[in-house]
């Protein structure tokens, strides 16, 4: 099998975080909702005690984790839900960045063509947005501004604890998408001021297919999301249907693994990536996004004159890498990240992004194929 280098798309799930959603599926196949019978209540004392795990990791009460299938379904939550309130209040202002995630995008564009006014704010060339550029874009009608902590390709940091500071003292809305941080920069997290956050569990070595929104209390009001689907009242009546307790449970525990393991996590993630830099110390490359603010287990990397997709096609069998979001791969088009940056097609098409976890890896099928592209 090839290498696995694509966690950024989705991690495998670790075997402790199988081995509890087996337990799960096997012992605990109740509804949680089912009130009338032990087999209800034990799946509802799962459920709890994993909202509580999150909860507490993010300093957040455990009645502001909402369940979902995923930062994607977050996201869109965040963003359509408030179209209602925004037309009642006539708040209909929304600031986001350029290199947001498809599910960000695409739902400030739906509002957008419901009436509602959309400022785009774009990176320079580090991949990083600046916290005025953001700031400044904020008026008396601003509804929401929603920006991500980390991106999934190039794996550049937002200044999120900035933006947050200054917001918290206007009435608005700050949503950030935490997909590709939450596990790795929980200190941040924690320390950032924010009323909506994404959260995904395949990111992070859990199980794929469920995720989490934090809907923070400000003035003892959550913020006024109206629910995207209807049909019941689970997870405080914003998101209805079952639970699923199984994926819930292994949720919770790859995000507790995360945190009690961060700093091996960071130490083995940043050897691998100097290890690899040094591999290919003398190859023509250029490292899309500023490293000072990178993320370890990540690197958009292009090899000028080696075409991403001829290195896809050709080592396939060696590894398993992208040049972008997973969202975007059903039809190839330019990376919107590396467009948004300022960077030219031919450093664009050359682009691998490769991001890994705390175990190393073989570079020498990689460098071997662009030595001999390039010669």
């Amino acid at each position: 099998m090839p290498i696995y280098l694509d966690y950024c798309a989705s991690a495998p799930i670790d075997p402790r975080v199988l081995e509890e959603v087996t337990r799960i599926f096997k012992d605990v196949y109740g509804n949680a909702d089912s009130r009338t019978h032990l087999y209800g209540t034990r799946a509802k004392e799962v459920v709890e005690k994993s909202r509580k795990t999150l909860a507490d990791l993010l300093a957040v009460d455990k009645s502001e984790v909402i369940f979902t299938s995923g930062a994607t379904e977050s996201d869109n939550m965040a963003i359509l839900g408030l179209m209602d309130y925004g037309i009642e209040t006539g708040k209909k202002h929304l600031i986001t960045t350029a290199i947001e995630h498809k599910a960000v995008l695409e739902s400030m564009h739906h509002l957008a063509n419901k009436g509602f006014v959309l400022d785009i704010v774009y990176p320079d060339a580090s991949g990083r947005i600046k916290a005025f550029d953001i700031l400044t874009k904020v008026r008396p009608d601003t509804l929401l501004v929603s920006v991500m902590h980390v991106n999934n390709e190039t794996g550049i940091i937002q200044p999120i604890v900035e933006i947050g500071s200054e917001l918290a003292k206007k009435e608005v809305l700050f949503h950030i998408d935490a997909a590709q941080s939450f596990g790795k920069l929980n200190d941040e997290l924690r320390a950032t001021k924010y009323d909506m956050l994404s959260l995904s569990s395949h990111k992070i070595q859990g199980p794929q297919g469920v995720g989490a929104i934090i809907l923070k209390r400000k003035k003892y009001k959550r913020p006024p999301i109206k629910p995207l689907f209807y049909g019941g009242k689970q997870e405080y009546g914003f998101r209805p249907g079952t639970t699923p307790v199984p994926l819930v449970s292994g949720f919770a525990l790859a995000a507790e693994l995360c945190e009690k393991e961060h700093f091996s996590w960071i130490e083995g993630c940043q050897l691998v990536k100097e290890q690899f830099l040094d591999a290919i110390h003398n190859l023509n490359y250029v490292i899309n996004g500023d490293q000072d603010y990178c993320l370890p287990n990540v690197i958009n990397i292009s090899f000028l004159g080696v075409d991403s997709e001829s290195v896809f096609a050709t080592l396939k069998d060696h590894y398993a890498f992208s040049n972008g979001s997973a969202c975007n791969s059903g039809n190839y088009s330019s990376s919107h990240v590396l467009t948004a940056m300022g960077l030219n097609e031919n450093q664009i098409s050359c682009a691998l992004r490769i991001s890994w976890n705390r175990e190393g890896f073989s570079f020498i099928n990689l460098i071997e194929f662009v030595k001999n592209q390039i010669s």
